[in-house]
């Protein structure tokens, strides 16, 4: 029974992930609409991309102490009210000017999301099933940007340009479920604690553990709270020696995970897939429905291994996958004018293997492990700054691909579609298996396996002075 009620939190929890997915993905089939509607050039497209990601930094900046304070429920239920709003306001813009700040407004949610649910999911999960169970937010995302493919595709008209208004509407749908689903769940019993409430925190982990354990969680809890007790919840207390390690694996994982440049792929993929060669709109949307599709089904085999394999082997076998993928996809496009139509299928093959291997490794892995590193008592504001990190390198990425991959075009090998030169985004994949080959270098000393590790053991383990790769379970 217990671990029936622990899959129903985590999956109603979990909708935060897929209304980030949506809001994130919504926008990929939305562009080539909104585009011609409001008379944009690829440079405002950016801005406009890039303004949902510039709300995601306030939400994460924001929100990690406000999380500490009033709870990890409160603050997902405040996420799932600025959903709503956002995605109502997002179909509605007249203008372009009022879609970038409605957008910006959304981004407070998914930044909000981005760590809250994360953080609640690690707190109320039994340390044999915490990465299932976290890796499931990784999953709910997946569904969502998959969700709003096919919302693109269900509303796409290229006889219409303002048919992107319903896509962005559909958005309400998971904001509303998410907000009368979080209603009814319990607070994290390791927040409740640690604000003085034990009876209510015992609750809850006699609810989710059992009662056999729950004595035995509730003083292990204790025990590390009491050793955080003289110690202020503040980033004063994250820059700690003690706590370094912690803090290069937070900051350091956000960035590989997204300068190897999966969201130039979730955001502008019907852009990538017409410079492959796919006509119209349309069918580059479905071919991004292939992306969504990838990429659900393989968050599902993360989901189901990252508690078996564990998390260092999936991050190797990823990343190697990754580098390898984007320096073929790189001489692909290179090799664009003489592979003619088979450039074309090679390249979304390409394009799936590399998503494919995202999604088993540091896509999850990078949710779940921010959400494990940081001691109790600056869980919240640690998972923030790995959500401010997250974002930060996420604008950087989205908002400069167009640039790269006009820095990087060599003359003669550009694009051409109706007249308009789209460069050649060859050099932009090669930067980013680069750095898939640097995070290789820096995986191998600073991505720990935390499988069946207690949250309180990891804790106590960066006290002692250990190294992240030595850390595994005793």
């Amino acid at each position: 029974m217990k671990n029936a009620i622990i899959y129903v939190i985590a999956v109603i929890a979990a909708t935060g992930g897929l209304l980030f997915g949506f809001d994130t993905g919504v926008i990929s089939g939305a562009i080539p609409f909104f585009q011609e509607d409001f008379g944009l050039d690829n440079s405002m497209i950016e801005v406009v991309t890039s303004a949902g990601l510039v709300g995601a930094i306030l939400g994460a900046l924001f929100c990690g102490k406000i999380t500490d304070v009033l709870g990890r429920k409160v603050v997902i239920l405040a996420s799932a009210v600025i959903f709503t709003i956002g995605a109502l306001w997002s179909g509605f813009a007249p203008s372009v000017e009022q879609l970038i700040v409605a957008r910006l407004f959304l981004g407070i949610a998914i930044g909000v999301s981005s760590f809250a649910v994360p953080l609640y999911i690690a707190e109320i999960s039994p340390a044999n099933k915490r990465g299932s169970l976290v890796s499931m937010f990784q999953l709910m995302i997946t569904i969502g940007v998959l969700a709003s493919y096919l919302s693109d595709l269900m509303f796409a008209d290229e006889g219409n340009v303002s048919c992107w208004r319903p896509m962005f509407y559909v958005g309400v749908i998971p904001a509303l479920i998410l907000l009368i689903g979080m209603a009814f769940m319990p607070e994290s019993p390791r927040w409740l604690i640690s604000r003085g409430r034990d009876e209510e925190g015992r609750v809850v982990l006699s609810r989710i553990e059992g009662a056999d354990v729950m004595e035995e969680s509730y003083a292990t809890i204790k025990k590390e709270l009491e050793k955080s007790d003289e110690n202020k919840s503040s980033f004063k207390e994250l820059m700690k020696p003690w706590l370094r390690n912690a803090l290069i694996i937070g900051v350091g994982i956000m960035f590989f995970q997204q300068f190897v440049g999966i969201n130039t792929v979730i955001y502008y993929s019907p852009k990538i897939f017409l410079m492959a060669g796919f006509d119209g709109a349309i069918s580059a949307i479905w071919a991004s429905v292939g992306v969504g599709v990838v990429n659900l089904l393989f968050t599902i085999v993360s989901v189901y291994f990252v508690d078996r394999l564990g998390r260092r082997k999936l991050y190797f076998i990823g990343l190697s996958g990754i580098f390898v993928s984007l320096a073929l996809l790189g001489a692909c496009f290179a090799g664009f004018s003489h592979l003619g139509e088979m450039g074309k299928w090679l390249s979304i093959v390409l394009v799936f293997i590399y998503v494919a291997f995202y999604a088993i490794s540091i896509g999850p892995l990078g949710w779940l492990i921010i959400s494990e590193v940081f001691p109790q008592k600056v869980r919240g504001l640690g998972s923030s700054l790995g959500s401010l990190s997250v974002w930060v390198f996420n604008t950087i990425v989205t908002f400069t691909f167009f640039k790269i991959v006009k820095t990087f075009t060599v003359d003669g090998s550009e694009i051409f579609l109706n007249g308009e030169n789209l460069g050649n985004p060859a050099g932009a994949f090669w930067f980013y298996a680069i750095v898939a080959l640097a995070a290789i270098v820096w995986g191998y000393f600073y991505v720990p396996e935390t499988k069946g590790v207690s949250l309180e053991k990891i804790e106590d383990y960066w006290r002692k002075g250990g190294k992240p790769r030595f850390l595994k379970k005793q």
